[in-house]
């Protein structure tokens, strides 16, 4: 018998952890839907955050951004002391406006996103678009030309 307790013993708890796993899950999903609920037509809130890279190298700060079906034109920039902002909207092509979605990963609406860079003055900032990311080359002063 105390065989038996055992085995049940083992058996209980790892059902139990699986289960409070699968509930995890479950959690994580519904606040993910929560986040990137798609946004109201004209509104001014930010519903969702681009992913960034930052990296660093001798002569300059790299920042990419993940921003698929974004077009560059419509993002705006800017650099205030060591924060990079980001914004702009992703919009659904209006031929998808009456279509019945099954299912939505990619946020929609207006995206806002605030970046502390490494401190530091930067004597020039250039950006390309390329492959759904938009990289950011902001030139460290006195890296030029040396």
């Amino acid at each position: 018998m105390r065989a038996a307790n055992k085995v049940i013993g083992s058996n209980f708890s790892r059902h139990w952890m699986w289960s409070e796993a699968i509930e995890m899950l479950d959690r994580a999903e519904r606040l993910h839907r929560e986040m990137f609920r798609p946004a109201r037509a004209g509104s001014r809130v930010p519903t969702w955050e681009p992913p960034v890279d930052v990296m660093e190298t001798e002569r300059a700060v790299i920042v990419v951004v993940a921003l698929p079906g974004v077009e560059p034109g419509r993002i705006d920039v800017s650099l205030d002391r060591d924060v990079l902002s980001l914004s702009g909207t992703r919009s659904f092509p209006r031929e998808l406006d009456a279509a019945r979605i099954h299912r939505l990963e990619l946020p929609q609406g207006r995206f806002e996103r605030h970046v502390s860079l490494p401190p530091g003055p930067y004597a020039a900032v250039r950006s390309s678009a390329a492959d759904g990311c938009l990289t950011i080359v902001l030139e460290k002063l006195g890296a030029l030309g040396d």
